[in-house]
């Protein structure tokens, strides 16, 4: 192939790949609150909207993203919502008791212990264990109880 043929063939594609996009880019678009969230509220359908031209970087880009979850931080109008930002709702809340589960093969350990910190199913939270005074970190359950890993 010649230079001038290799330099058509390469205008070529570059023409298709440029005619292929969309003439207009889609527009940027988030999920912002229409009024102030406090902390541990739970979102719910009518507190939050989609807003274009609103776009972060770990921007929440889904209503139903939203929608249920427990914001974390208090959430102002008009600021996209970033993932970090909401989550699961608290299932344990800090200082209450709760049951910690240990298993390990067939050995299954119980113990009451306080939790430390608020935290939904899945969440990782810090425990006291009320015999031994021993912080441990567990996952929280989906019954309330805390499982210890090691």
């Amino acid at each position: 192939m010649t230079p001038a043929a290799r330099l058509l063939l390469t205008f070529a594609t570059a023409a298709l790949a440029w005619a292929a996009l969309p003439s207009e880019p889609p527009s940027a678009q988030a999920v912002v609150p229409v009024r102030a969230i406090r902390g541990t509220n739970i979102v719910g359908a009518e507190d939050v909207e989609i807003a274009k031209d609103k776009d972060l970087p770990g921007a929440i880009h889904a209503l139903e993203d939203v929608v249920g979850q427990e914001a974390k931080v208090t959430l102002y109008p008009g600021r996209p919502i970033l993932r970090g930002q909401v989550g699961a709702p608290a299932l344990v809340e800090r200082n209450a008791v709760v049951r910690m589960i240990y298993e390990q093969g067939p050995l299954n350990i119980t113990a009451d212990g306080r939790v430390l910190d608020r935290g939904g199913v899945g969440e990782t939270v810090r425990v006291m264990n009320l015999s031994s005074r021993q912080i441990v970190a567990g996952t929280v359950e989906a019954d309330g109880s805390v499982k210890v890993e090691k």
